[in-house]
């Protein structure tokens, strides 16, 4: 099993890669517009609530999501010039590598986790008893 889940981490480190890569190339005036056309409907299908394969749809649903945004991102790459994609997935590697220096964020953020649980068990605790 931690090979599955080894396996899966890089997959997803991998796609965060390509994905930043694309941000960073359609930012570039080298890309040709059909390319940053191209990468504005993958970001946009990615993000969307609605899929071509509704996800209630056993199996069907995700694989959808598996197989056209990797294909969206594949088909994105190859129509960016090389150089520019080995600049800009240079510049991904180096986001990717920096680590967030946020901590008083990440502070705030776990205290409004904290809250939010405590709240919950407090009414979880009132409508229970």
């Amino acid at each position: 099993m931690p090979g599955f889940i080894a396996f899966w981490k890089q997959k997803a480190r991998e796609l965060q890669l390509q994905t930043s890569t694309l941000y960073f190339a359609y930012r570039d005036p080298r890309v040709p517009w059909y390319a940053k056309g191209l990468i504005i409907v993958v970001v946009a299908y990615a993000f969307s609530p609605i899929d071509l394969i509704p996800d209630f749809i056993p199996i069907l649903g995700y694989l959808d999501d598996l197989i056209i945004v990797p294909l969206g991102v594949y088909l994105a790459l190859r129509m960016i010039p090389s150089q520019v994609i080995e600049e800009c997935r240079t510049k991904a590697k180096e986001q990717l590598d920096e680590r967030p220096r946020y901590p008083f964020m990440t502070a705030i953020i776990i205290s409004i986790w904290i809250i939010v649980i405590l709240a919950v068990g407090i009414w979880l605790v009132k409508v229970f008893q």
